[in-house]
């Protein structure tokens, strides 16, 4: 396939690819794991964004004060 598209071709073989290397009990406790890492890597991303929209929310309570 060309243009990049992913067919249902590609996804069987990495599916059986993935099945061969890890084994059919390993499966599930590396998807847990894999969903374990995703929870941190969103909670790390919205407390960066809550810190950076507190640092925008800062100068202009400061701005407020002074008027």
């Amino acid at each position: 396939m060309l243009g990049g598209a992913i067919g249902w071709q590609e996804i069987t073989l990495v599916l059986l690819v993935v099945l061969l290397l890890f084994g059919a009990k390993k499966i599930p406790d590396v998807m847990h794991s894999f969903g374990k890492g995703i929870k941190e890597f969103k909670k790390g991303m919205k407390s960066i964004q809550d810190e950076i929209e507190k640092e925008d929310e800062t100068p202009e309570k400061e701005k407020e004060k002074t008027t």
